[in-house]
């Protein structure tokens, strides 16, 4: 019986078998009566270990008894295992070396929240977008036939994640190539179907069963001269499956499907994984699971526990003066904007690729029902849809995370951009997004979407701004993107009137001497705390393009050196921009350009990266120091002249 927790453990739980799983070679040492305690262990550690670093969270705890039985069963890390998205891979890490670490995940110079393979030879293939594991597990399911080594390679990918376009190109591809694949269809009652129970695991035992096989292709050489007795063979097996499963889809493709099963039967599992494993072809398995399995609270509410913070135990503490309520992030600065935008104009419409919780669109879509589009995991569809309720007078908004809309770049330039399409881009998680590192940094958006025609760029530096530049770029007729960043902001007074700030005019916040800063977005108030300690100009520059060009022209005719601010790469940015424009008008002021390296960006708490990069107020003073001593040193006399 298996052991359901209602509270998070604050101790470590004793965990004498797990204790002695260094490798999977160690579980794969033990006997299968093991196994159930094995799990029992391994979700008791996990709920400890997230309770003690924080991170993803429910759909870990669902995959328990998959991650035991495939590394129990298949000889990792020979035979590939490739996790989709990454947030199911907790488990993974606590059986291959990191146990002790887990501790640590997501924090500046612990593990990081998604497979990685400079972190562990076990990590086969890097993630953090979802869907690309079935593509990335026939690359080395073909990549081992043209080696001639016999390996298994196995893609484990979630009923939203198949939803994207990428899943379905890559299981055609794998049909037509007949490569070894295996496929695991997590299904966590997302979207797939919910067929499920004895029958159904009893059917998939029997089908992927080597009996049954060997039956089946026996019964085709057999009746190969007898068109009418095999088609009437065929049928009946399809009825059958038909019966207890979702669809034919998977076959029609040419996957031989087994399922539905409990994903939660670790001795079911291993029969039937036993089986596909020595199948050649391509095989998919149909497993269902639940996620936050084993803790009760997020088995009630899976979207709420999808992930949390660090437990802290709890404390008395002597009644102290209530403290200022925190603001209001900047994606539900978003979502009020939609909300009261939809009131007045009722064109607008709202699109969104799976985030509708996360980009703040929840209230928007129970206002407004109708005018509301969750595309799932479709960014490219998301796009296009988004251009062709533009072409019938409609106003859409797309609401992206920076790092999602990378994946949908020839959409936004052939079909919004290039037809120069009315299409608002309510752009979120823009620069540093801390913990989740680098597979979800959104410090490429400037980049790619200042070189794209037709397209204007705001990035707002504090929260009524986000809501006035939204209103802006709404009402530009042509495709509009406003950029923000993960989290709360400064804490300025939102407006509930809106007001148009027009494009490529910026906002002077102080006048000072000699140094003049020009700061993009969320970094504006750390340089207006470094121009106070400077005595500098400093600008809110509201756009990324158009530039204010004008000032730019004044600056650099007043100013012994112009320094740009952003939190994005040095390379493409912002500061580029300013380069470009200032080599263009033969304008030679002395420019420092501070931001991001050209490197991807470790995970770690926002601030601490600031600081890192010396974005933060004192970074930015002691660079602008720095380069003001080069300048002097350069210019002053040499000795005895």
């Amino acid at each position: 019986m298996q052991k359901t927790f209602d509270e998070i453990p604050l101790t470590r739980p004793q965990t004498p078998l797990l204790d002695r799983i260094n490798r999977p070679a160690d579980l794969r040492a033990l006997p299968r009566e093991a196994l159930p305690q094995v799990v029992d262990e391994l979700r008791a550690y996990l709920l400890y270990a997230v309770g003690q670093a924080g991170g993803h969270f429910g759909a870990g705890l669902g995959v328990v008894e998959l991650t035991v039985a495939l590394h129990y069963l298949f000889e990792t890390p020979d035979d590939r295992l490739v996790w989709d998205v990454g947030h199911q891979t907790y488990p993974h890490k606590i059986l291959t070396g990191r146990r002790e670490a887990m501790t640590s995940i997501r924090q500046q110079g612990g593990l990081s929240g998604f497979p990685k393979r400079t972190e562990s030879e076990y990590d086969t293939f890097g993630v953090g977008h979802s869907s690309t594991s079935i593509s990335a597990a026939l690359g080395m399911a073909l990549g081992a036939k043209m080696g001639d080594r016999d390996r298994r390679a196995v893609a484990i990918i979630g009923d939203g994640a198949m939803t994207a376009g990428q899943a379905f190109e890559a299981l055609n591809h794998a049909a037509h190539t007949d490569a070894n694949l295996l496929v695991i269809l997590n299904d966590n009652t997302m979207s797939i179907s919910h067929n499920v129970g004895g029958l159904a695991n009893y059917f998939a035992r029997i089908w992927a069963s080597k009996s049954y096989i060997a039956l089946r292709e026996g019964g085709k050489k057999v009746l190969a001269k007898m068109p009418a007795a095999w088609e009437f063979m065929r049928r009946t097996e399809e009825s059958m499956k038909n019966m207890v499963s979702p669809d034919a889809l998977f076959e029609a493709i040419g996957f031989n499907y087994i399922g539905p099963m409990d994903g939660h039967d670790i001795h079911e599992l291993v029969d039937t994984l036993g089986n596909l494993r020595d199948l050649k072809g391509p095989q998919l398995l149909h497993v269902y699971t639940t996620k936050g399995k084993g803790f009760a609270p997020a088995e009630a509410d899976p979207v709420g526990y999808h992930a949390i913070n660090k437990i802290e135990p709890k404390k008395k503490l002597a009644p102290a003066t209530p403290a200022k309520p925190a603001g209001p992030k900047y994606q539900d600065v978003f979502g009020r904007f939609l909300c009261d935008m939809a009131s007045q104009d009722r064109k607008l419409v709202a699109i969104t690729p799976a985030m509708c919780e996360g980009s703040g669109m929840l209230e928007f879509s129970q206002r407004f029902p109708a005018r509301f589009h969750d595309v799932a995991i479709c960014e490219q569809h998301a796009l296009t849809l988004a251009g062709g309720l533009a072409c019938e007078g409609q106003k859409p908004v797309v609401a992206i995370y920076s790092t999602f809309l990378q994946r949908a770049y020839d959409q936004l330039i052939h079909d919004v951009a290039l037809q120069d399409l009315d299409v608002t881009f309510g752009i979120d998680r823009a620069g540093l997004v801390g913990e989740d590192g680098a597979t979800h940094g959104g410090v490429f958006d400037l980049g790619y979407l200042r070189c794209v025609p037709n397209m204007i760029i705001a990035a707002p530096s504090d929260e009524n701004e986000c809501r006035q530049l939204l209103y802006t770029a709404y009402q530009h007729p042509g495709p509009a993107a406003v950029r923000y960043p993960r989290g709360t902001g400064t804490g300025a007074e939102i407006e509930d009137t809106f007001t148009l700030l027009p494009p490529g005019k910026a906002r002077p916040l102080r006048e000072g001497r000699g140094v003049a800063i020009l700061a993009f977005g969320a970094l504006v108030s750390a340089a207006l705390e470094a121009g106070d300690a400077l005595d500098a100009t400093v600008i809110d520059m509201r756009w990324v393009k158009p530039l204010d060009e004008a000032l730019i022209s004044a600056l650099a005719g007043r100013h012994t050196l112009l320094v740009t601010v952003e939190d994005h790469q040095r390379m493409t940015g912002a500061g580029s921009a300013v380069n470009e424009y200032l080599a263009a008008q033969g304008l030679t002021v002395p420019v420092l350009n501070l931001g991001l390296p050209d490197s991807f960006i470790h995970h770690g708490k926002r601030d601490a990266l600031l600081a890192e990069y010396g974005l933060d107020a004192d970074g930015i003073r002691q660079s602008i120091d720095t380069r003001l001593r080069q300048m002097a040193s350069r210019h002053a006399p040499a000795i005895g002249s």
